[in-house]
């Protein structure tokens, strides 16, 4: 448990870079939304960048793991949720609270003003902080895709899977297709752990328990009918303190060519914060 307190004073101790690899064991679909529907295309396209290349944007894969960790910390209940934002058939709720050692608050941030409860009287937040993990766009690694795989593609870089709706009344089934990235396919994934004070050491093992409880459940849509089964590989974690930006002091490399299970154990290890200095 973290051991932060209110009076806990931030400044830059350093930075931790997390990169690797994002594997898809099966198909992967991270949507772009109907807008971009095309005649002839997929009823739910993958997003895609300028030139057409699937990516996994930041924001869904640290959305993915704020929501996993906050399900295994039992705050995803009505008790701790506020509306982060309010439409007609589009609440979306996130975990917030004003506890100084609250690590999901840490980790991820907090914003300050008043927010409404899911249940209870609404918060009036005073307890902003900056949001110490920053999570970036995942590019696709164009060579994972072979020309073997690529023969059997709907599209040079994506498939399309076909899923059947059945109606429980006629018992008539109604055809809707899923655009994925097929698997097999690598994403290049990149992770910044800001050190503002002692205490954010420990929230290195939250980020690694994130990505494991991710192994074992999905990523994007569809994960209940066979999509978003991923794993990480080629972890590579290294550490830049103060001095490296202030002096141009050398970084040091904690952990190359890693899976998460060996990412985990380096940051519940007793001498790992001994490691993080200025």
């Amino acid at each position: 448990m973290s051991a932060h307190t209110a009076q806990t004073e931030l400044k830059l101790v350093g930075k931790l870079l997390l990169e690797g690899e994002l594997h898809c064991d099966t198909g992967l679909h991270v949507g772009a939304g109907k807008g971009s529907l095309e005649i002839g295309g997929a009823d739910n396209p993958v997003v895609k960048d300028a030139f057409g290349r699937p990516y996994i944007p930041g924001s869904t894969l640290r959305g993915r793991l704020r929501s996993l960790l906050e399900q295994a910390g039992g705050l995803a209940v009505p008790s701790e949720l506020v509306y982060l934002t309010r439409r007609k058939g589009q609440d979306v709720r996130i975990h917030q609270s004003d506890r100084p050692g609250d690590e999901i608050g840490i980790l991820f941030g907090r914003n300050p003003g008043r927010m409404e409860r899911v249940v209870g009287d609404p918060m009036d937040g005073s307890a902003a902080t900056p949001s110490r993990l920053t999570v970036y766009d995942a590019p696709l690694e164009l060579e994972s895709i072979t020309p073997q795989m690529r023969e059997n593609l709907d599209d040079e870089l994506t498939e399309v899977k076909s899923e059947n709706a059945i109606d429980r009344i006629t018992s008539q089934a109604n055809t809707r297709t899923l655009e994925r990235v097929p698997a097999g396919a690598r994403f290049r994934i990149r992770l910044i752990i800001d050190i503002l004070c002692e205490e954010d050491k420990a929230l290195v093992a939250k980020v690694a328990e994130g990505l494991r409880l991710l192994e074992d459940d999905s990523l994007g849509g569809g994960g209940s009918r066979g999509s978003g089964r991923v794993h990480f590989a080629q972890l590579r974690l290294r550490w830049r303190g103060r001095g490296y930006y202030a002096a141009g002091a050398a970084e040091a490399e904690l952990l190359s060519g890693a899976d998460v299970a060996r990412l985990q154990t380096l940051a519940n290890s007793p001498d790992f914060a001994a490691q993080l200095s200025e």
